[in-house]
């Protein structure tokens, strides 16, 4: 782990706290003993970013990311991440505002289900994230993979428990249930996996809930950051 990693986060800071998680037990399992990750976080305002998001202002938000991807780019740091998925939809601007790389998290979920052998996932994300397709296309075209989304009903529904409970640190029995029949209809499309392809979706599907592999993408967006070169 001798890259200096730079964390554009605050979107939410439930999610953010998880990466930073995620980026501490690694180090430990790694280097052993008392050994923590060495990395640098910029944390947005997810409230103003929300506000953006609900209005399509995109460009208004890149330029708040462009921002923030600058700040880490002049404090050191070697690579970033944009620690969500949705807002992977100004990815190009923000790699182009830097000299460093930005590891795309779509890249980084792919690449993990590739080498498991599976085609055809299925996504659970914002709505955003889940009926454009800056992420989806990107999987398909880059990495081959078929990904499937849910009915329009089923993409309210998930996008609801995003934004007003695990945005919030709220984890509901209820909404476990609803999560967990929905990657049932997607299994019954034929989904051979199930892609958290938001990075709070962590906080309430854990492996076993469902028939088939979670693809936590957070988690795996670390995991191909601290990945050893071929």
């Amino acid at each position: 782990m001798t890259k200096l990693l730079g964390l554009i986060g605050g979107m939410s800071w439930e999610s953010t706290q998880l990466y930073c998680r995620y980026l501490n037990a690694l180090a430990q399992q790694k280097l052993g003993g008392r050994h923590a990750a060495k990395f640098i976080v910029y944390s947005v305002d997810f409230g103003e970013i929300g506000a953006l998001q609900q209005a399509g202002d995109w460009a208004g938000a890149a330029r708040i990311l462009c921002d923030a991807a600058q700040r880490l780019e002049r404090a050191g740091a070697d690579e970033l991440l944009l620690c969500t998925n949705t807002m992977h939809i100004v990815a190009s601007d923000i790699q182009a505002s830097v000299s460093i790389p930005l590891l795309h998290i779509a890249d980084a979920t792919a690449q993990h289900i590739v080498r498991h052998g599976l085609k055809k996932v299925g996504l659970l994300a914002t709505r955003y994230t889940m009926e454009g397709h800056f992420y989806k296309d990107r999987m398909q075209e880059q990495h081959g993979l078929t990904v499937l989304t849910p009915s329009p009903q089923d993409r309210a529904q998930i996008n609801t428990i995003i934004y007003d409970e695990l945005c919030a640190g709220k984890v509901l029995p209820r909404s476990h249930r609803v999560f967990q029949e929905i990657c049932g209809r997607l299994i019954d499309q034929g989904a051979e996996g199930i892609i958290m392809g938001c990075t709070e979706v962590g906080l309430l599907l854990k492996e076993g809930d469902v028939q088939v592999p979670l693809f936590d993408s957070a988690r795996l967006h670390v995991d191909e950051a601290v990945r050893p070169c071929p």
